[in-house]
């Protein structure tokens, strides 16, 4: 490898404020239509205005310079920032050009001499000032957009719960009739399934709070002052209200981005159990007249460009294929992450968008799911009534007295005559009608029974 490349020459354009090195990154990675996320840039202007803080209190930065650097990041911060930073996602594994960007962006808006690398890049280096980005992208996203959009969901869950608390229908297994439960309890297993998933992105998160700031090349901290991991982190905490911390060893901070795989990891997990309660709603609405017909989804739509009045649970559908995605997301986050050669690991801007995406394609289907399906839900009472009065597993309460076998029998001739549960009992007089009512109370058969004498 040799140290004396001559690169070719760029021409730059003196309405861009960007330099040489994004030019080049713009010439030589024409590739695909994805560019760098803006939660993800701003994240990296804030890690910048860190460190120029940092470097400016101990006296390595001047007064002037540092004050320069912030300054120009709270301009860009206020203003459409985009526009600045054009660059591709599919770059240098290690986002190298989209750090240079930023460089050249901050020191031709802050002026004073700045020079991108001395100055707005002392004592960073690409390879942890991105993953520190990344992390710092990941909490804002997930605290400020997605737990506040899986609460509202929840939310919505439970008082739908609430309502449903007393209203009793069929349950189903392997797709076929099961005992009874009531809607509330139907419903109770998707909040319960939330609350957990909600649960378990927030812990993951505790990783994520540890930051590479301060490893610079390969995780050693060469050209960087000693604490100036933790002024960083301290200057990140202040200004975004966070709880950062430096990564005690910045050599696995580097070469890893495994809190990142943990968290999309635990988003997976979530989208796993959005798409069954999706899938469980769009089941129990279909029809309306030959399908389950337990549930009225809202009308937002026409649901066919051919069959007049059709209505189809399309914010189901958008959340489900949100849902693949994110599953599909998961796969690229774990191989990504496995490529880490020895001390960096150069799938980041990848890793960076897939998160980045998931979040976003999450956040947003979730909201629109709840807005426009979930809060205009509506219980179809007849025909919940109507199944649960045809079903023959509710004889699975009369094995406490007449026998699995009997039963068996019962259930078997009650399907080929088509006939109720209720017809054949009474029709073998195995017992009074009081008897078999009392035996199959619906409202008794959604609990435990309680022992007598306790």
């Amino acid at each position: 490898m040799s140290a004396n490349h001559q690169f070719e020459s760029v021409t730059l354009d003196d309405t861009k404020t960007w330099g040489k090195n994004t030019q080049r990154s713009l010439n030589n990675f024409p590739i695909g239509t994805e560019k760098m996320p803006k939660d993800l840039i701003k994240a990296l202007l804030e890690v910048k205005y860190a460190c120029a803080l940092s470097n400016m209190t101990q006296g390595i930065l001047s007064q002037e310079k540092g004050n320069a650097i912030m300054e120009a990041i709270d301009t860009l911060l206020d203003t459409d920032f985009m526009i600045h930073f054009p660059l591709s996602v599919w770059q240098t594994g290690s986002g190298t050009q989209t750090n240079m960007n930023a460089n050249e962006v901050i020191a031709h808006i802050g002026g004073h001499g700045l020079h991108p690398n001395d100055d707005v890049n002392k004592g960073q280096s690409s390879n942890d000032v991105f993953p520190t980005a990344l992390h710092i992208m990941t909490l804002s996203m997930i605290q400020n957009t997605l737990l506040p959009t899986l609460t509202q969901c929840i939310k919505t869950l439970e008082e739908l719960e609430v309502q449903s608390h007393a209203l009793i229908k069929t349950g189903r297994t392997h797709l076929q009739d099961a005992t009874p439960l009531s809607f509330g309890q139907e419903v109770s297993a998707w909040v319960s399934m939330l609350n957990q998933n909600k649960s378990q992105i927030e812990d993951s998160l505790k990783y994520v709070l540890d930051l590479a700031i301060g490893g610079t090349a390969v995780g050693t901290g060469l050209n960087t002052y000693n604490g100036f991991d933790k002024d960083v982190c301290d200057v990140l905490n202040q200004r975004l209200n966070l709880n950062v911390k430096p990564q005690l060893n910045k050599f696995h901070g580097l070469s890893s981005k495994d809190a990142l795989v943990n968290t999309h990891n635990a988003i997976t997990t979530c989208a796993t159990n959005i798409m069954k309660m999706a899938n469980d709603i769009r089941w129990l609405a279909s029809g309306p007249r030959t399908g389950l017909g337990e549930l009225e989804l809202p009308a937002n739509e026409a649901g066919s460009s051919i069959m007049p009045g059709k209505v189809n649970p399309t914010q189901i559908e958008a959340l489900t294929m949100v849902c693949v995605q994110i599953m599909g997301n998961n796969q690229t986050m774990t191989i990504a992450n496995s490529q880490g050669n020895f001390q960096l690991n150069v799938y980041m801007p990848l890793m960076g968008y897939t998160l980045w995406q998931s979040i976003t394609l999450l956040s947003d289907s979730l909201d629109s799911f709840t807005k426009r399906c979930l809060m205009g839900l509506k219980p179809i009472t007849s025909k919940m009534a109507y199944n649960l009065e045809h079903t023959l597993m509710s004889a699975t309460a009369l094995n406490q007295t007449l026998g699995y076998d009997q039963t068996t029998k019962l259930v078997n001739e009650a399907h080929e005559k088509g006939l109720s549960i209720k017809e054949v009992v009474l029709g073998h007089q195995l017992m009074s009608e009081e008897d078999f009512d009392q035996n199959l109370n619906v409202k008794s058969m959604i609990k435990p029974y309680d022992i007598k004498g306790k």
